[in-house]
């Protein structure tokens, strides 16, 4: 008796999350046959030797003897203090702890808000690029998502009349990702400003993943958009995995403030999806009021000296002296998106220049196209590395951009 294939589901069909696709997989394999891997292609700041505060490790140990037992279904309460005193201090003063939702990283809790939201058909507001598990959240349980674009010409900043002319009768929400993953851009009060605006008049719920809050450089100053919504329900992301470099721990967070009474049906079904999962993973959680009241060592990796700092400023010098890279430069976040000039390299493909970099020069960066943007001239690297290997990384691009190009201009030739 033959045995049927076991199919996927098809709500699956139009995700991706090339991050950890085909790409990655490959550079699995690839150290597996004993070539040294440079992963570029994700913001895991551990595997390139940062390290989370030691308060926040030794408060998670004092706290263990009273992490066996699950906690309540919303967190922690010192952890959903600790977000409540954050958001107050930013001039959200009508955060209060029965709205903060702690949960196993800000992707399960952008998972769950989108679940608790979306009925089949309704619309997101979505920025093109993304940080692709914004958009498959919106799939994976039945609705559209309508990309708006961010401009580089504009430093990659969103367009209000171009976010307003993609508003339907089915739209419920818009996502602003600030600072920007992948971009870079940090958003001017101007534009977050007119964005607020739109919310408020149409009823949207915005979706604000703040997860690289205090991720700046030079003289950009994050705004947190909970301070300019009022008039609608405004969702706050955020957590430790970036800013304060514990990523394994698995600790993120939503806080809602602005017009709740007409979300409390909403917010109740979120309730009860998150009492689905019992909670959330307790000893990290204890790690919150240390993190967020402590001193932020992420400034001093941010300013000139620091690590950040001077990895970021080593791409800037690499891209000035490459004969096909172009950059905006990234203002917040732990990436910088590059774009290779077609009219250098006619015909680039991302897709096929990050396998064929990974292959021939061990270096995996993530194609542009994988954070739903339409053309295929981009690709996204981390700032993790320290400056000098990022130097070399840069060295192995060109040599193998030059590559492309002398075998495109013989091509040409016939």
């Amino acid at each position: 008796m033959s045995i049927l294939e076991i199919s996927p589901s098809h709500v699956l069909d139009n995700v991706r999350y090339e991050i950890r696709g085909p790409l990655a997989a490959r550079a699995y394999q690839l150290e597996h046959e004993g070539f040294d891997i440079v992963k570029l292609n994700i913001g895991n700041p551990g595997a390139f030797g940062f390290r989370m505060p030691e308060t926040m490790r030794r408060a998670m140990i004092e706290n263990l003897p009273g992490a066996d037992a699950y906690c309540h279904q919303k967190g922690v309460f010192p952890a959903r203090e600790a977000v409540v005193m954050q958001q107050q201090d930013r001039g959200v003063l009508d955060a209060d702890a029965e709205h903060v939702f702690m949960g196993n990283g800000v992707s399960e809790m952008i998972l769950m808000t989108m679940r608790a939201l979306i009925n089949p058909g309704d619309e997101v507001l979505v920025p093109a690029p993304d940080y692709p598990l914004w958009t498959a959240s919106v799939v994976l349980h039945g609705g559209k998502a309508v990309h708006y674009r961010c401009d580089p010409q504009r430093a990659w900043q969103p367009n209000a009349a171009d976010i307003e002319a993609r508003i339907t009768n089915r739209t419920r929400a818009i996502v602003i990702i600030n600072p920007n993953n992948p971009t870079g851009a940090v958003y001017d009060r101007e534009t977050l400003t007119a964005i607020a605006g739109l919310a408020e008049r149409y009823k949207l719920v915005v979706l604000a993943d703040e997860i690289y809050d205090g991720l700046t450089y030079e003289d950009a100053a994050y705004i947190p958009m909970a301070s300019l919504v009022r008039g609608t329900l405004c969702a706050t992301y955020s957590g430790l995995s970036k800013v304060y470099r514990a990523c394994g721990m698995r600790v993120g967070w939503v806080s809602f403030s602005g017009e709740r009474d007409h979300a409390r049906k909403y917010i109740e079904a979120l309730d009860l999806l998150v009492s689905l999962r019992l909670c959330a993973n307790v000893p990290g959680q204890w790690a919150v009021q240390t993190a967020l009241g402590g001193y932020q060592s992420i400034r001093d990796l941010c300013a000139p000296g620091g690590r950040l700092y001077e990895t970021r400023q080593a791409v800037l010098d690499c891209v000035a002296r490459s004969a096909y890279l172009e950059l905006v430069a990234p203002r917040g976040a732990l990436y910088a998106f590059l774009r290779v000039d077609p009219e250098r390299l006619p015909g680039f493909d991302d897709e096929a220049f990050a396998m064929q970099l990974l292959e021939r020069k061990h270096v995996l960066v993530c194609p542009g196209r994988s954070f739903n943007l339409d053309v295929p001239d981009y690709f996204r690297i981390t700032l993790l590395p320290e400056a000098k290997q990022m130097r070399e990384v840069f060295t192995r691009i060109d040599e193998l951009l030059d590559d492309m190009a002398a075998a495109a201009a013989a091509g040409a030739g016939g």
